[in-house]
């Protein structure tokens, strides 16, 4: 079980959002607080952020150490800042690689996506049914092992064929429901608004001062 921090708002410090609050990300790296699968988020981490002043495409970063022996982002964090961002520390599903490319963000384009959660049946055979079900050219931009990078892909190959990225992203846990089960907690977003899913894991919006727990959700 991974855990998601996405922020839109004002523009914010990333060193502040990341490593200066009681409850950050880091601390979430290594005492993850209600984490129902696993004990730590020890197989990577990544940020992505949008700077709209240089271009529409988001920044990213990630790695596969853990967040917390991880010296070389910290130094570079204080320097950056954004009005939106998304960030991930993973648990990886047992059997999964632990690389950089299964790391969350996945980016492609204007888009940051990462998911929470497991794909069952992924790795017997269900994940090359879903590989062959994409374009050949959205195969092809596949370049690590993850269940989460695969259903990126799918969601992709929705938005290019017109569907609104609310609607690919029901239509992909729908399309998901049908073949298996697992745990669909998707965060997607393309600069300008953040759209989640709870399908299976908590999810918390902070909005203000008022928390609710779910943004999207799609119901079995």
């Amino acid at each position: 079980m991974c855990r998601l921090l996405a922020y839109i708002g004002p523009r914010v410090s990333v060193q502040q959002l990341l490593y200066g609050q009681p409850y950050s990300l880091l601390r979430q790296s290594y005492a993850p607080r209600k984490q129902r699968h696993g004990r730590v988020n020890a197989d990577g981490w990544g940020v992505g952020w949008y700077d709209f002043r240089i271009r529409p495409e988001p920044a990213r970063y990630r790695t596969a150490q853990p967040m917390w022996a991880d010296a070389r982002f910290p130094e570079i964090a204080p320097l950056l800042t954004s009005e939106l961002i998304l960030a991930a520390v993973r648990d990886a599903t047992p059997g999964a690689p632990v690389e950089e490319s299964g790391a969350p963000p996945f980016l492609s384009g204007r888009f940051l996506f990462a998911h929470n959660g497991v794909i069952d049946g992924f790795r017997d055979g269900l994940g090359i049914e879903l590989r062959r079900s994409l374009p050949t050219e959205r195969e092809g931009q596949i370049i690590g092992t993850s269940d989460s990078e695969v259903v990126f892909a799918l969601l992709l190959d929705r938005i290019d064929k017109g569907r609104e990225p609310i609607e690919a992203l029901v239509d992909v846990i729908h399309e998901l429901d049908q073949l298996t089960t697992g745990r669909f907690n998707f965060v997607l977003t393309d600069g300008h608004e953040v759209l989640a899913t709870t399908a299976g894991d908590s999810l918390y919006v902070l909005d203000g001062h008022s928390v609710t727990t779910t943004a999207v959700s799609y119901t079995h």
